[in-house]
C-alpha cells in the first residue's frame, strides 16, 4: 500500500481567533443590538467547527452503494439523484434538444463594473439561434457569482490528485457545514451540464488565461471525468481505502461524454489561441465531441482599442456576431446527428490503454 503523506494542514483555529472571523461577516453596526444572539449563534458555529460537523444531517446510502448502512450527506444524495434523473432525461428520445450555453465573463452590470459583457451579449446571439431552430437553449451566466448574495462555486481541493476514487460524482466537498463552506452552486451546474446534449463556451481572455468564474467550474468538473459515483465505497473522504481502489484498477467513467461542444473566446491584446486550445483540449479529454471548424473561435474585438468603446466595436463588427451564431449552428448541427445515432461517439469499439 502507498503511503498517505501528511503534514501540511495547519492547526485548527483556537476559540479567539474564531471568534474574530466569524463576527467579520456581522461588521455592519446595524448588528450592534443583537449581540447575545449572535453570540449564541456563534457557539453553535464553534461547537461545528470544533467538532468538524461537515454533513451535520445524513441519511443511509440504502441499496446500490457499497456500503447501504452508511451515513450520507442528505445534500449529496438529493444531488445525486437529480443527476440520475437528468441523465435519463438527457437520453430519452423523445426529448427536445438541449444546449447549455456558458457565460464566462466575470462582468455584467449589476455590480462594480456597470455594464453588460460583451460574452453576454454573444451568449444571447447563440440563445436566438438555438431557440429559432427548435433547441432548448439553457444560459448559464457565470457572472452572478459577482453580483448574487452569497452564491459561490468553492474551490476544488484537488481529491483527484490522492486517488481518483477519491473525487465522488457529484462532488461531495461542499457544502462543508463545519466551516461555513456553503451555497456552493455547483450542484446546480452539475445537473444543468447532464441535461445538455451540447455546450458552448464564450469566453473573454484574462491575462491570457480563463476568467477566474470558468476557471473555478472547470476545476470542479473533474468529477465528471473519473469521479467515483459511490461515497461509500471510499467510507467518504478515506484516502487509504481510495488509493487501495484505485491501485486495483479503476475504469475512470467519463460522465460527461458523448456531449457536442463549442467554443467563442474572444479578447482585445492577447491569449485568444492559447485559451480556445485549453478550453477544447480539456472538453476533449472529458470525452466530449467538437462540433468542428465552424464551432471553435477566437476572434479579437477592438485589438488594442479602448476598453470604453468596446461595445461599439462589437456593433461594427457584424462578421464577429454571425461567426458566434454559426458556433451555435455547428453545435445545434452536431447534437443533431449525435442523437440520430449518425455519429459514434461513446460506443465504439476502440479501448484506451491509457484511461487515466
Amino acid at each position: 500500500m502507498t503511503e498517505v503523506r501528511k503534514g501540511q494542514a495547519p492547526a485548527k483555529l483556537g476559540r479567539d481567533e474564531f471568534h474574530l472571523r466569524f463576527r467579520r461577516a456581522f461588521f455592519d453596526p446595524a448588528y450592534d443590538e443583537l449581540g447575545q444572539e449572535l453570540g449564541a449563534i456563534e457557539q453553535v458555529a464553534w461547537e461545528a467547527y470544533d467538532e468538524g460537523r461537515k454533513a451535520p444531517r445524513t441519511v443511509k446510502a440504502g441499496p446500490g452503494f457499497a456500503d447501504p448502512d452508511y451515513d450520507l450527506s442528505i445534500e449529496w444524495k438529493e444531488a445525486r439523484d437529480r443527476l440520475l434523473a437528468a441523465e435519463q432525461h438527457q437520453k430519452d428520445p423523445s426529448t427536445r434538444n438541449r444546449v447549455l450555453v456558458i457565460n464566462g465573463s466575470a462582468r455584467n452590470d449589476g455590480t462594480c463594473p456597470g455594464e453588460v459583457s460583451k460574452s453576454w451579449r454573444m451568449t444571447q446571439l447563440a440563445r436566438e439561434v438555438l431557440e429559432a431552430d427548435g433547441f432548448e437553449a439553457d444560459v448559464l451566466d457565470l457572472s452572478l457569482l459577482n453580483s448574487d448574495y452569497d452564491r459561490h462555486i468553492h474551490p476544488c481541493k484537488g481529491c483527484v490528485s490522492t486517488a481518483m476514487p477519491l473525487c465522488h460524482w457529484p462532488c461531495s466537498c461542499y457544502p462543508n457545514h463545519a466551516e461555513r463552506q456553503v451555497n456552493d452552486w455547483m450542484n446546480e451546474i452539475y445537473e444543468r451540464w447532464t441535461l445538455a446534449h451540447g455546450v458552448v463556451i464564450v469566453t473573454p481572455v484574462y491575462w491570457y488565461q480563463a476568467p477566474a468564474v470558468l476557471k473555478l467550474m472547470i476545476d470542479r468538473l473533474v468529477c465528471a471525468d473519473g469521479g467515483n459515483p459511490d461515497p461509500t465505497s471510499t467510507r467518504g473522504k478515506d484516502a487509504e481505502q481510495a488509493k487501495a481502489i484505485e491501485l486495483a484498477g479503476w475504469d475512470y467513467p467519463k460522465h460527461l461524454a458523448g456531449r457536442a461542444y463549442g467554443l467563442m473566446v474572444h479578447g482585445d491584446v492577447a491569449g485568444i489561441e492559447g485559451t480556445r486550445r485549453s478550453l477544447a483540449d480539456w472538453l476533449s479529454w472529458m470525452g466530449l465531441i467538437d462540433a468542428g471548424s465552424f464551432a471553435q473561435l477566437d476572434r479579437y474585438i477592438g485589438y488594442y482599442e479602448s476598453y470604453a468603446e468596446s461595445h461599439d466595436t462589437l456593433d461594427r463588427d457584424t462578421a464577429v456576431q454571425e461567426e458566434m451564431r454559426n458556433v451555435a449552428r455547428a453545435v445545434g448541427a452536431a447534437v443533431t446527428e449525435i442523437r440520430a445515432g449518425r455519429v459514434a461517439v461513446v460506443e465504439h469499439p476502440l479501448k484506451n490503454p491509457r484511461p487515466k
